[in-house]
């Protein structure tokens, strides 16, 4: 249940057109149970004796609210449903033809933008409103155009070119913008692949990434299952509209506000990492730049490990067998995301990868976590389809479940004598996924290093057991006859990936998979949920709780608040992501979210994750800024979810001094670097802030949906002017701020300069990043939704 999309556009049967809303609920899974053939369902049985209330409570939805679709749990991941079933190209509403779009809840809702459908995530707090009747506001983007030329050499993925990508835009800078593609290596591209780099575009910045619908495009709806008439609709509209692209004529020239060219012959085979996902590596330089990591100091690039502890080797028993495990050492091989599971070519090349590894007799080590979790139905079908299926079942790479698992943080438990390993002997442990994010405490608490790969990759270094390793000079195992067997022995060829995609990927999968997709399963069918049209809220429940934002509150809108002396809650650097923010993955049992469980009787097997207790505001407002790899200035190189009080100088936990503060009467804001939220467009990383007291964020720069969500929660966003940070100004955090707004929202202008005093005697000016009168309209009435709210109550 990661994400909900709200989806301009439905059935026209079924639309009422003043609010053409679908919202479509997705599932995410725990993987507590690994290399089992019965983990798909085992972990479903887990997931509905976990969430039966959230469950209900999003089916109860389904049947109060008009308009509202929910794809139930065990369905796939909603990116990747999108794409293969929900999209439609072109609407056709009663003979009214227009382009579809989407706007989503998650920012990898962009993936749709690879079959030639407008979308972006805009986080759930603006979702919740359209889903209202709000309208969509933001500022006219630039649009950077993206040249391909060539072809991919033989080897090279899909993800490989994605992660290229990735870099190249990071680096150019487009936060905020469209990009994108053309030219005639796009022709050389499967759908699949677009859909990949659509996918990843909150790792490179953009609002999102487009590839115009061409002949590929057409194709690839008629292998889903879109009927013929559809296809010929799509393709007619958007010839008369001049909006389809077709290869075989001269493209016309197009004007952009900036240009950047990739010729995919230059792809190398890579991986990135070891903490973000524009980190790239080339395979070939990946030993070496995995080594200069533990030389290098803490940071995106470093472990600080010495010299003399680089060697280190830790001894345990693993269920009665000797094992051993050092730095770099691979714990966690997951084939995970909708990025890769919505691509045949790289699944089927896993597989292959996996085959060949098999019959050589090579193994993964057992104490390697390792699960496959598939978008769609459709991907187990033609696995099996293909005969490729029983090899990743031999190494472990078993079906877990379809939806969003290790990329999430939903990689369950390691065992219990690997952590222990892991955690007294201070290793460096690894995982290979083949996601979209690998930021700090995001994969798993115990993987300090963490590498995007494609699923090929991901099976071959977990049969290598480590990162670190050169795979052109090192072998990857010994053979079943005492052979050295090296990475170029299981690797697959593009040819031997194509032929079997063309023999086991066929329209009927898609069509017999999405028949029954709304038809649920009998654990989502036996739900019973009340037929009320309003929701009967359990107060003793610690799963759906009322949430506070409506509480005293009045018609006449609350107005500008003063931001006066007041105290900083948290001092960051650059790259604070919504990981870092948002609650995520499992709940620490010394937290303050745990302490909340425990006094209402919850026991620690018990606890679940963030995730899972996402509607309930009292969790999550102790789970905000909960990440055990919290970077935070007032701790001197500590790293974790504490900081300092400052009136007394008690280090606490961040909800614990936020409460301390609210408690004595004092605003806090936070003081951050560049790209202060980036990451998943996560809600809660703007609704937890706000609970928690925060009134202001000032940071070099914002990620987009961050700075949005905040807006809408009614956080003042600014800015610290070109060339200025709070290290250049002498800011330490511990003196104490005033915002100089004016008191009247008329007087106030999206971008103004606003001058930040502090107690000591500094002053500076900020910009002030509301972008747009609406986003003052939401301010003036304490946020987005009691602005809907007051809106409703009087029509």
């Amino acid at each position: 249940m990661r994400d909900a999309m709200s989806k301009l556009g439905s059935d026209p049967n079924k639309i009422n057109p003043l609010v053409p809303v679908d919202l479509v609920i997705d599932h995410s899974v725990q993987v507590d149970v690994a290399r089992s053939q019965n983990a798909v369902q085992a972990n479903m049985e887990l997931e509905f004796h976990r969430n039966k209330e959230r469950f209900g409570f999003l089916k109860w939805g389904s049947s109060a609210f008009r308009n509202m679709l929910v794809v139930p749990p065990g369905s796939g991941i909603v990116h990747q449903v999108n794409l293969e079933y929900l999209a439609r190209v072109v609407f056709n509403n009663g003979g009214i033809l227009y382009p579809d779009s989407v706007v989503g809840t998650d920012s990898h809702t962009t993936m749709i933008d690879g079959l030639g459908v407008a979308g972006w995530g805009v986080g759930g707090i603006e979702a919740e409103a359209a889903m209202l009747g709000q309208p969509m506001s933001m500022v006219l983007p630039g649009v950077v155009g993206f040249k391909l030329s060539g072809k991919l050499r033989n080897g090279v993925t899909a993800t490989d070119l994605v992660l290229t990508v990735t870099q190249m835009l990071r680096k150019h800078g487009v936060v905020g913008k469209f990009v994108e593609f053309y030219g005639q290596g796009m022709s050389e591209l499967s759908l699949a692949d677009r859909a990949t780099i659509a996918n990843m575009s909150p790792e490179y910045g953009a609002t999102m990434g487009f590839f115009p619908v061409d002949a590929k495009t057409l194709d690839y709806l008629k292998l889903t299952g879109r009927s013929d008439n559809t296809v010929a609709m799509v393709e007619s509209y958007l010839r008369a509209n001049k909006m389809f692209v077709d290869h075989n004529q001269v493209e016309a020239e197009r004007v952009y506000s900036s240009y950047l060219e990739l010729n995919l012959e230059e792809v190398e085979p890579c991986l990135s990492g070891p903490k973000r996902p524009h980190d790239r590596v080339t395979l070939k330089n990946m030993k070496s730049d995995w080594l200069s990591c533990l030389d290098n100091d803490v940071g995106f690039k470093g472990f600080a490990v010495p010299k003399e502890s680089q060697g280190k080797v830790a001894e345990f028993s693993f269920h009665g067998t000797p094992a051993k495990i050092k730095h770099g050492d691979v714990v966690i091989a997951a084939i995970t995301s909708c990025t890769n599971t919505s691509n045949p070519n790289v699944m089927l090349g896993a597989a292959l990868v996996a085959k060949k590894a098999c019959e050589l007799g090579l193994e993964v080590k057992p104490w390697i976590k390792t699960s496959l979790a598939p978008g769609s139905g459709v991907v187990k079908k033609y696995l099996d389809k293909s005969g490729l299926q029983k090899y990743l079942d031999q190494l472990g790479f078993h079906i877990v479940g379809y939806g969003c698992t290790t990329c999430i943080g939903n990689s369950g438990e390691l065992d219990e004598s690997v952590s222990a390993a892991i955690s007294e002997n201070d290793i460096v442990a690894a995982a290979v996924l083949s996601g979209n994010r690998n930021f700090e405490g995001r994969v798993h608490p115990l993987t300090r290093a963490n590498y995007l790969a494609s699923p090929p990759l991901v099976v071959a270094y977990a049969l290598a057991g480590t990162v670190n390793i050169d795979f052109e000079k090192e072998p990857i195992g010994i053979s079943k006859d005492g052979k050295e067997v090296y990475f170029r022995d299981v690797w697959p060829s593009t040819e031997e990936i194509a032929e079997v995609v063309k023999s086991s990927v066929l329209p009927d999968m898609f069509k017999s998979t999405y028949e029954a997709i709304t038809k649920g399963n009998p654990m989502w069918n036996e739900l019973s949920v009340s037929a009320s049209t309003l929701y009967p809220w359990d107060p003793s429940s610690t799963y759906i709780h009322e949430p506070p934002y409506f509480k005293d509150m009045t018609m006449t809108p609350p107005g500008p608040r003063p931001v006066k002396d007041a105290y900083c809650l948290l001092n960051f650097g650059d790259s604070i992501t919504t990981d870092h923010i948002s609650p995520a993955g499992s709940i620490n049992p010394e937290s303050p979210a745990a302490k909340y469980l425990k006094e209402r009787g919850v026991e620690r097997k018990d606890f679940n994750s963030y995730g899972s207790r996402r509607g309930n505001d009292e969790i999550m407002a102790r789970g905000t800024f909960a990440n055990i790899r919290l970077v935070n200035k007032f701790l001197n190189g500590e790293v974790g979810p504490k900081t300092i009080h400052v009136p007394s100088g008690e280090k606490l936990a961040v909800f614990d001094a936020a409460m301390k503060y609210k408690n004595e009467g004092h605003d806090t804001i936070i003081l951050a670097g560049a790209e202060y939220g980036s990451g998943s467009s996560r809600d809660w990383a703007a609704k937890g802030p706000m609970l928690q007291g925060v009134k202001a964020v000032i940071a070099k720069s914002f990620e987009r949906i961050h700075r949005s969500n905040l807006a809408g929660m009614g956080i003042i966003p600014l800015c610290f002017k070109a060339g200025e940070d709070a290290d250049t100004l002498g800011l330490t955090g511990h003196e104490r701020y005033t915002i100089h707004l004016p008191t009247n929202v008329s007087d106030i202008k999206p971008g103004q300069d606003v001058t930040v005093t502090t107690d000591t005697g500094k002053s500076f000016t900020c910009t002030l990043r509301f972008d747009t009168e609406v986003e003052l309209a939401y301010y003036d009435h304490g946020g987005i939704l009691p602005y809907v709210t007051r809106k409703i109550a009087e029509q």
